[in-house]
């Protein structure tokens, strides 16, 4: 049965690319303070968007301060990171709480220099949290028709996805929300990198945000690093 409301975040903390341990502990802090059931989190938030990331394993002991925090506030956090599963190496969404740490989605719509270096992902998934059934995304996945689509035929009540966007990219990353949101018919939350994070991007246009299945933001963050957007679903 799903919950008649849950809270639901998306944070943009401060990244220190190459940092995995130091990027957990500040991942944990936003947490804390997010006061929240789910806590979405930036494409690649724990390495920083650096295409050469030693992959995280799911049971790294650096991820231990970020389950802690979940497990003291009864958290889930999506949080970003390079995984590696046999010989393939994935951009891809951890899902951690109490139980520790898992995979819950692999990045589909690869980009830029990422195909060289990454596998795709399967596609549309759905993880459920208290019965609500979340859609999830990573960056390009947003802008992808098909992507879409596919979310929408699994009838999710919201769609989260983690991102790294320029500063000049803003408003197609509030365009795509709306989209995401009409299509889906479904709450849309967008975790967007603020602050430097490697590679090309040494600004981002933070401004995280959650929108109403109309289309229209009830939450929203500043560009600024270590911003929270916060609602509750209902």
């Amino acid at each position: 049965m799903r919950a008649s409301q849950i809270r639901i975040a998306a944070a943009q903390p401060a990244c220190i690319p190459g940092d995995p341990a130091g990027n957990a502990l500040v991942h944990a802090e936003a947490v804390q303070a997010a006061g929240s059931r789910v806590v979405v989190f930036p494409e690649l938030s724990l390495t920083g968007y650096e295409l050469d990331a030693d992959p995280i394993r799911c049971d790294d002991p650096a991820l231990t301060p970020l389950v802690g925090a979940c497990t003291a506030t009864g958290s889930v956090a999506l949080a970003g990171a390079v995984v590696a599963e046999a010989e393939h190496r994935f951009i891809a969404m951890l899902a951690v709480d109490a139980t520790g740490v898992r995979v819950v989605y692999r990045k589909t719509w690869l980009g830029g220099r990422e195909p060289q270096r990454f596998r795709a992902g399967d596609g549309p998934t759905v993880l459920e949290i208290d019965g609500w059934r979340f859609g999830l995304g990573i960056c390009k996945d947003t802008g992808a028709a098909q992507h879409i689509a596919g979310t929408a035929a699994l009838r999710v009540d919201a769609y989260l996805a983690g991102l790294v966007h320029r500063p000049e990219e803003l408003p197609e990353q509030e365009a795509r929300a709306v989209v995401i949101a009409r299509t889906c018919r479904s709450f849309v939350v967008f975790a967007s990198f603020a602050g430097p994070t490697g590679d090309v991007y040494t600004e981002t246009a933070g401004c995280s945000a959650i929108w109403s299945p109309g289309g229209l933001a009830i939450a929203r963050t500043g560009p600024e690093v270590g911003g929270i957007a916060r609602a509750t679903l209902v």
